[in-house]
């Protein structure tokens, strides 16, 4: 069987989340199936470590899309073009974009919709391509995987396609991850937060990931207790304005506040085996990676109370309203100072942790690769 992979989200040292989870997945389901052809297709030469099997064919199609016109021409023309090219008998697509043009069976992964009920997240040309093509996608699609159980029914109840249609295939988190011994946890501390003990917070710097609660509640934190706790900011910055940038530009204490930018894979294992808890209040996801790669290093979690957070989170972590600054203040105060309820979290965090692991999800997306084959009829 010929089966097509969009890969154009695997670039060397500048991938999300969705480009994590096509590079895990990808890696071993090539090596699990060699009596299968994958062709991977890019849109740019591609780095020699993804092409993860002998039986992988990297495929480079114009033009780089970065752009809604570009997107347009890369999944109508060059994808359309390629799938009858190489007869192609099945397309996965790890990202919500697929060809309309194409009768090939598609199975399409969307990871949340968070722009169906959130703005200001994306540049205004991007929210108005999702906006009018994301429903288009999913009913065209063949079969659709998502991350949660949540971000099912989402897609349920906002796009109107069948719940027999989805299979959710949970994330997985990378095996690097490990608690720090005491050594390297001082040591870590040293190189990036002046000796001290840190508080993490690991996303992209955009709306959605709630950063400016964060920074008002830490404020709120430092305050009240005098401690010489940093707060270590992981995460590329695209948004830096509004309630964000006034939140920071308020706080008192803005010199405990340390931006890393985005950390290779080594340096955020340290990152997070270091630290004292991650913090992660975000408005909406469709799963939250960093939750369970937190609880691989067996750091204590807070994160929010909503959308798919309570569900991978499980009773692992202290849940707060993301837009409530005392909540997550106490909540700062309680995971920093309460060594009982660190233990406690720390041992439901290696429970919780069981239920996920990139082997599972890439079993989960296989099986759903072969439902797509033989369920081309559900709409």
């Amino acid at each position: 069987m010929r089966i097509g992979v969009n890969t154009r989200l695997l670039l060397a040292g500048k991938m999300d989340g969705i480009g994590w989870f096509t590079a895990e997945t990808m890696r071993r389901i090539v090596q699990s199936h060699p009596e299968h052809d994958f062709y991977f297709f890019f849109d740019r030469k591609p780095d020699r470590g993804f092409i993860f099997s002998s039986n992988v064919h990297p495929v480079v199609l114009p033009p780089q899309a970065r752009h809604p016109v570009l997107w347009f021409l890369f999944f109508e023309v060059s994808i359309r073009w390629a799938l009858k090219h190489y007869k192609i008998d099945l397309f996965l697509s790890p990202e919500c974009y697929l060809s309309l043009g194409s009768k090939v069976p598609t199975l399409m992964v969307i990871h949340d919709i968070n722009y169906e009920h959130t703005k200001g997240n994306l540049k205004p040309s991007h929210q108005r391509y999702m906006n009018y093509y994301s429903s288009r996608f999913a009913h065209h699609s063949t079969r659709i995987a998502t991350v949660s159980e949540y971000s099912k029914q989402d897609i349920v109840d906002t796009y109107h396609v069948s719940a027999n249609k989805i299979d959710v295939v949970y994330d997985g988190a990378h095996e690097g991850y490990h608690p720090s011994g005491k050594a390297l946890r001082q040591q870590i501390r040293d190189q990036y937060a002046q000796g001290c003990p840190y508080f993490i917070f690991v996303g992209t710097i955009i709306k959605r990931k709630n950063l400016a609660t964060v920074l008002t509640a830490f404020d709120h934190f430092k305050a009240q207790s005098r401690s010489d706790m940093k707060l270590v900011v992981v995460g590329h910055k695209v948004w830096w304005q509004d309630e964000l940038k006034e939140a920071y530009d308020q706080m008192k204490y803005q010199e405990s506040v340390i931006f890393i930018g985005r950390a290779a894979a080594d340096t955020l294992v340290n990152l997070m085996g270091a630290a004292e808890a991650l913090v992660y209040p975000s408005f909406f996801e469709g799963f939250g990676i960093p939750i369970i790669e937190a609880f691989q290093a067996e750091v204590p979690v807070i994160t929010s109370n909503c959308t798919s957070m309570p569900e991978v989170a499980g009773d692992a972590a202290i849940l707060v309203e993301p837009t409530n600054v005392p909540m997550l203040t106490d909540a700062l105060h309680k995971v920093s100072s309460d060594d009982s309820l660190r233990s406690k979290l720390i041992d439901a965090g290696r429970r919780q942790r069981e239920k996920f692991s990139w082997d599972k999800t890439s079993a989960a997306l296989w099986n759903s690769m072969m439902k797509t084959l033989e369920n081309i009829d559900v709409k």
